[in-house]
């Protein structure tokens, strides 16, 4: 809705039919009124007639390119303060040049553009919350490739330490512990006799009994 309460206009300007009923489906969910152009011609009559917030105008659509619709918008007095953004399937630096010097909102190539992000980029033109006048809006370029990472894999990054000083070590109380004393074992002693009682031997006992024997 603009300041009167009034549903804001674009058109889009898209010779793919399939895309742009999912440009114009998705606008209208959003809640504006979108009108489609299919080439340049009629592009320039519906732009002319409806005189809307916004033009989504793609670069290569017949009869009349896009380029030369938007040189055509800018040198008319109905046209030259509507706003354009443009989305095509070439790169801005293939694209004709002077378009930036004709005052357009932004660029984005078709197959970098989610269809998110179109909805962000629009409503960022027409419904602006913080932005200044002078702010063109782009979209997101694809992701660059890291110039430093190498062919052999990626590099490591050890971890940095976040404090700057050091820790210090904490004191751990150990609990004593007292130990129970150990008993003394009485060692008992084998009593050792003093004298050991003598014993002759053999061979002299015989003797003497035979001696006793011849006495008698």
């Amino acid at each position: 809705m603009d300041k009167f309460g009034q549903s804001q206009k674009i058109v889009i300007v898209e010779d793919n039919s399939s895309l742009a009923e999912i440009y114009k489906t998705r606008m209208e969910i959003l809640g504006y009124e979108v009108k489609v152009a299919f080439d340049g011609v009629e592009a320039l009559n519906v732009i002319k007639e409806e005189m809307p917030d916004l033009v989504l105008l793609d670069l290569m659509v017949p009869k009349i390119a896009g380029d030369q619709i938007l040189e055509t918008m800018r040198k008319s007095d109905w046209g030259r303060d509507i706003p354009v953004f443009i989305i095509s399937n070439l790169n801005e630096s293939d694209a004709p040049s002077g378009l930036r010097g004709m005052g357009i909102e932004g660029y984005a190539v078709k197959a970098n553009l989610s269809n998110d992000q179109l909805d962000e980029l629009v409503d960022k033109i027409l419904r602006p919350a913080n932005q200044s006048d002078n702010e063109t809006l782009e979209a997101p370029a694809p992701p660059s490739v890291d110039s430093s990472m190498s062919t052999s894999g990626p590099s490591f990054n050890p971890p940095t330490e976040t404090s700057s000083s050091p820790v210090a070590p904490q004191e751990v109380e150990v609990p004593s512990i007292e130990l129970a004393p150990i008993p003394e074992i009485p060692v008992q002693q084998e009593a050792v006799p003093d004298q050991m009682p003598s014993q002759q031997p053999p061979a002299i006992v015989a003797e003497e009994s035979n001696n006793n024997n011849d006495n008698i």
